[in-house]
């Protein structure tokens, strides 16, 4: 059962990712299902009450952080909610790591949509809707795609993985 359980995670991160780039978007659901699997994960696991609630303070102190961003406008709701509900599966012991190559591949995105947005953009793939919105200069970046690709290569190494093995 934990086993499975430990798939959502990385399944709902992807989504996010795929979502973010595709419709620049990223589904409260996604977020939701992300602290419901924390929540029924955690209860498998039998994470302890006071470890519990530092995930939790860890997840608020990203939501706070990432609304303020939001409310001046550096990123969107959905990537806040994205990073919150991140930082609750990973708690303070990975939180650093997370937030520190999320920046990081974060700004190499940044950099690469920007150069590509300066590149004529063929006549077949403008046709794409998604492509078009992506090299409009107008829209953001899909930053949910370097939160979920940091989230990604963090959660192999958290305590979460030990559950396999149990």
């Amino acid at each position: 059962m934990a086993t499975i359980l430990l798939l959502v995670f990385p399944a709902l991160m992807a989504f996010a990712a795929s979502s973010d780039l595709l419709t620049m978007t990223i589904s409260n659901r996604v977020s939701l299902a992300l602290v419901a699997g924390f929540s029924v994960l955690a209860f498998v696991a039998g994470m302890g009450l006071e470890t519990v609630g530092y995930h939790v303070l860890a997840g608020g102190l990203v939501l706070a952080a990432s609304f303020t961003c939001f409310a001046f406008g550096w990123i969107g709701g959905g990537d806040a909610k994205l990073a919150a509900a991140t930082a609750l599966w990973f708690g303070f012991g990975h939180l650093l790591d997370y937030l520190v190559l999320a920046s990081l591949i974060g700004g190499a995105l940044t950099l690469a949509i920007i150069r590509f947005r300066t590149l004529p953009l063929a006549a077949a793939l403008a046709r794409q809707p998604w492509l078009a919105r992506l090299h409009d200069r107008n829209t953001g970046v899909p930053y949910g795609i370097a939160l979920a690709g940091a989230a990604l290569l963090i959660y192999p190494h958290t305590e979460w993985m030990a559950l396999i093995n149990s």
